[in-house]
């Protein structure tokens, strides 16, 4: 459950001590739950790269530039991503309780970080690994959206970048796989389909499900986790870039443009169920 803390040694695109959280204009989102739950239910997730990226590490033993990365360049990042997150949290929300929240998180979540969740293939496991990236650039831009406050739209737009270009190294080395494990289009989409369809039932749910939880406790009329689900899902709906969505999913299988039209509106209405229902 350890979170690394030492992003010196890696050349990363921005610090965190760039941000100056200092001019957080905490009046306009402490009031916020759904903004509240959006950042730290994202906190959570990007905080427990140590464990996912060890799993990742572990299944791409002998590619020695696949694993560099992923030690070297992702999981910093994406532990970055959580300390930014973490520290904007601290500064609006001074009296929640957000390492206690995290191990109550962890405690679940950490048993879903095996190698048993990872695809059959490392081809198809870097399919998957684009359909995350995908959900998380559209996640961040998303929240870049719908926040009035200067401060977090910026740390969610540099976020968003980092995914981009970690989907990018993933397509990257899924390309590489594709030839060596001859991985055909129904393997690909097979994947790509499953990937989205579970994107909400795993860490997002579980990370929303304790942000919650932690929120509202020793309420006398918290509300149930349903309508906190809606409110959440309902704010991100009409600024969610589906578009970007469903680009990002299909890339993997290299369609023709006649084929990407004919994929494009079943995909786009998976996205849009999964996302945002």
């Amino acid at each position: 459950m350890a979170i690394h803390d030492d992003p010196r040694q890696t050349d990363l695109r921005w610090h965190l001590e760039e941000i100056d959280f200092s001019c957080i204009d905490s009046g306009s989102v402490r009031a916020r739950d759904d903004i509240f739950l959006l950042v730290c239910s994202a906190s959570f997730v990007e905080s427990g790269a140590e464990t996912y990226t060890h799993n990742l590490v572990d299944y791409f033993r002998g590619d020695g530039e696949v694993g560099a990365w992923l030690d070297e360049q992702w999981k910093v990042e994406e532990l970055q991503h959580g300390r930014a997150l973490k520290t904007y949290i601290q500064h609006v929300w001074p009296e929640f309780d957000w390492d206690g929240a995290y191990a109550d998180f962890f405690s679940e979540y950490g048993k879903l970080c095996n190698c048993d969740e990872l695809e059959p293939t490392r081809g198809q496991e870097l399919v998957a690994r684009c359909i995350v990236e995908m959900g998380t650039t559209t996640y961040y831009q998303a929240l870049n959206a719908v926040s009035d406050e200067p401060v977090l739209r910026d740390i969610a737009w540099r976020i968003r970048t980092d995914e981009v270009q970690h989907y990018k190294h993933f397509y990257h080395y899924f390309l590489k796989y594709k030839e060596q494990e001859h991985l055909h289009r129904p393997h690909v989409f097979a994947t790509l389909w499953r990937r989205v369809a579970e994107l909400r039932k795993s860490d997002a749910d579980i990370a929303l499900r304790h942000a919650a939880a932690w929120r509202f406790q020793g309420e006398d009329e918290a509300p149930a986790y349903a309508a906190i689900q809606k409110q959440v899902y309902d704010l991100m709906r009409a600024q969610y870039p589906t578009d970007l969505a469903v680009r990002m999913a299909l890339k993997p299988l290299q369609l023709n443009a006649r084929l990407q039209r004919w994929t494009e509106r079943p995909i786009a209405a998976l996205v849009q169920r999964v996302f945002l229902n």
